[in-house]
């Protein structure tokens, strides 16, 4: 009797988890993940036809330096669907950045694709020393791919020379596929002498069970040591995931000043044996608390079982000697996190449902890549961009909001202030998104890139910085024409930053107006922010790396572009007024409001509300660079309405400012 009660228990409880989704309006767009690699050959020629080129646009104070660094023979260092590994990084106390690479490209003729170098510079990205080549992969035939690295500055060395690059990567040895993926590469460089460089290598080994592919996660910790995790994918068989992770762990020998590497295989479950989403593996600044995330789904949270993804960690509190986990961490449900599941308010979701469900009866799921770091606390920190899931499994709904011009997501961080432990995690939306996906290829949809989402701490871990790729939508429907934009989070206050340039509770665009806007494909955050305490004002800079290359043909040649002053004031994470210097005219210019009708083909319209009465310099520029328009208008105190007479305009994109002061406001505005 009692199985009988069992089994009709489980079936009521099947029919309602089938149902949890019933009530999503019919037609709905969205997206679902996919492989996040290209098989070891398939490196091969794609087109994007959208055809915009960077615009060369006249700078402002608040507009980053952009700078040509290295380069490769292709895009595929910095990878595709989530690629965004450990491939730039930061050392405060050094003043190191480097950026690790595949070679070739126009600074090394002739240089093999499999061979690794890195950039490197020792004054914070000031000035750079190019393509230090460290590693070749032709002779004996080991090409390297999808490399990662860390810095590891042993105790005491204040020396950038003495510092070493650790460094990890998948190599072609063909031992999980024949004429393929399988082999590790790994070591170490000595940063003053390229000559001072350790390689090995490690093959798989499919009858023993460990079939090494693409590692995900990298990390060194203060120690020296590297970890890495990849999914123990058995390629020779029906590309079959075994549901374990590999755990490879790089132990620093001080006395030879080299590694050795141990492994071990872990458990990690996932329901109906479906391949995680992605990995990433972190430790605290002082080395003691360390996190492995997965984003998948073990069966273990019930309304996101076989529909939704979410984050799953193993944790350690031993500097790595010991693990504890899985740990689920709900999105959605009764224990999901508060901030996930109101983030988006009721006439959104009416477009989404009929009827709206309350908000636990909601599935809410991760996109497919993240970032993760640990702060001061060892509390573990997640940035992922979070939306609700169709109806197909393990997607996430693309529609476009027409009460807000947005997407139904956003990018997140999802924050824990007890180690992880349930109850602990708070959510916080950092803005809405403008689109998703962005695909470089029409007839190969592997090669694609979602928002690729990046997380980096301060060197004390107690303020954190969130950055992501969006593209407006007035430039294509597509995330294939990005800007870079970020926000910065406090671990002690839980504030977030406010916008440098309006002054508003929202995310910044750090490429805007730069070089970089429109093309900041592929970048790379580095996993430390730069504290430069030396100025009036302290800030906190962004170490970041876009590639551009033709026509976004993933086979042409790369030249990696360093950005080198984004920045947030430190001041930008308190309440009251901005640093002096950004406001001081804000008693003369209030607001500048949006452009309508937008597009526009005869004339269009905005307001600009002021403090006082003034002259307010109005100009329209093409975003090639070319002034079109130039007005000088006398504007009274309160609202002023200005009418733009457009008809004469070629169709495109413009920047429409209003400058009063020397404090500008500038909008966009479409003519068709």
């Amino acid at each position: 009797m009692k199985k009988i009660i069992l089994s009709a228990i489980v079936l009521v409880l099947g029919l309602a988890l089938s149902s949890q989704n019933h009530s999503l309006r019919p037609g709905l767009s969205y997206e679902v993940g996919k492989a996040k690699h290209l098989s070891s050959g398939q490196e091969a020629s794609a087109t994007n036809s959208s055809g915009i080129t960077t615009p060369n646009i006249l700078k402002n104070s608040y507009i980053p330096d952009i700078v040509n660094i290295g380069t490769s023979a292709n895009v595929f260092s910095y990878g595709w669907g989530g690629g965004q590994r450990s491939l730039l990084c930061s050392n405060q106390n050094l003043g190191i950045v480097s950026n690790l690479h595949r070679m070739g490209g126009l600074l090394d003729p002739g240089g093999y694709s499999g061979d690794l170098g890195y950039d490197i510079s020792t004054n914070q990205g000031l000035t750079w020393t190019l393509m230090n080549e460290f590693y070749t992969g032709f002779d004996p035939y080991f090409p390297a791919r999808y490399p990662q690295h860390g810095i590891y500055n042993p105790p005491g060395n204040t020396d950038p020379d003495q510092a070493y690059i650790a460094f990890f990567a998948p190599g072609l040895d063909g031992s999980n596929d024949p004429g393929g993926w399988g082999g590790y590469i790994y070591g170490r460089t000595l940063i003053g002498d390229l000559t001072n460089t350790t390689v090995h290598q490690t093959s798989s080994n499919p009858p023993t069970g460990l079939c090494q592919y693409i590692p995900d996660g990298f990390t060194v910790t203060p120690s020296g040591d590297f970890w890495a995790v990849d999914y123990n994918n058995n390629l020779m068989i029906n590309n079959t995931w075994l549901q374990q992770l590999i755990i490879s762990n790089g132990h620093w020998n001080a006395a030879q000043e080299d590694y050795w590497l141990s492994q071990e295989i872990w458990p990690c479950s996932t329901y109906q044996a479906n391949l995680p989403a992605c990995a990433r593996v972190e430790f605290s600044p002082d080395g003691q608390y360390g996190y492995i995330v997965v984003l998948t789904d073990n069966g273990n949270v019930g309304i996101s079982t076989g529909k939704s993804l979410y984050p799953i960690f193993w944790r350690s509190s031993n500097y790595g000697q010991s693990w504890e986990g899985p740990i689920e961490v709900p999105l959605a449900g009764e224990d999901g996190i508060y901030g996930v599941k109101n983030f988006l308010d009721i006439e959104e979701l009416e477009e989404l449902f009929d009827p709206v469900p309350a908000p636990d009866e909601i599935l809410f799921t991760t996109a497919y890549d993240f970032d993760l770091t640990v702060d001061s606390e060892g509390n573990p920190n997640i940035a992922v961009v979070v939306g609700i899931t169709a109806e197909v499994p393990y997607s996430i709904i693309t529609e476009r909001s027409s009460e807000s011009g947005y997407l139904f997501m956003a990018p997140f961080i999802l924050s824990s202030t007890e180690k992880g432990i349930a109850g602990s995690w708070q959510g916080y939306a950092l803005g809405r998104l403008q689109s998703f996906r962005g695909f470089y290829d029409g007839t190969n949809e592997d090669i694609y890139e979602d928002n690729r989402i990046q997380i980096a701490r301060d060197h004390e871990g107690k303020k954190l910085f969130i950055a992501w790729l969006d593209t407006d939508t007035m430039v294509s429907s597509a995330n294939d024409n990005p800007d870079i934009w970020a926000r910065g989070y406090c671990t002690e206050s839980h504030r977030l930053t406010y916008n440098i340039g309006t002054l508003l509770d929202e995310p910044q665009n750090m490429t805007f107006l730069s070089e970089a806007t429109f093309d900041a494909q592929l970048f790379a955050l580095a996993n430390e922010v730069i504290f430069d305490d030396q100025q009036s004002y302290p800030t906190y800079i962004l170490p970041m790396v876009y590639q551009s290359f033709e026509y976004h043909d993933p086979n042409a040649e790369v030249q990696y572009k360093y950005i080198q002053n984004a920045f947030f004031y430190k001041q930008q994470f308190l309440l009251g007024p901005p640093p002096p210097g950004i406001g001081e005219n804000e008693n003369l210019l209030a607001d500048v409001s949006a452009i309508v009708p937008n597009p526009a083909r005869v004339a269009a319209t905005f307001s600009v509300t002021m403090r006082e009465p003034a002259v307010a310099n109005i100009s329209i520029t093409h975003v090639t660079g070319q002034m079109v328009q130039q007005h000088s208008l006398r504007l009274v105190g309160g609202s002023n309405t200005v009418n733009l007479d457009v008809q004469d305009l070629k169709s495109g994109l413009y920047l429409c400012s209003v400058e009063v002061g020397g404090k500008t406001f500038t909008r966009k505005l479409m003519v068709h």
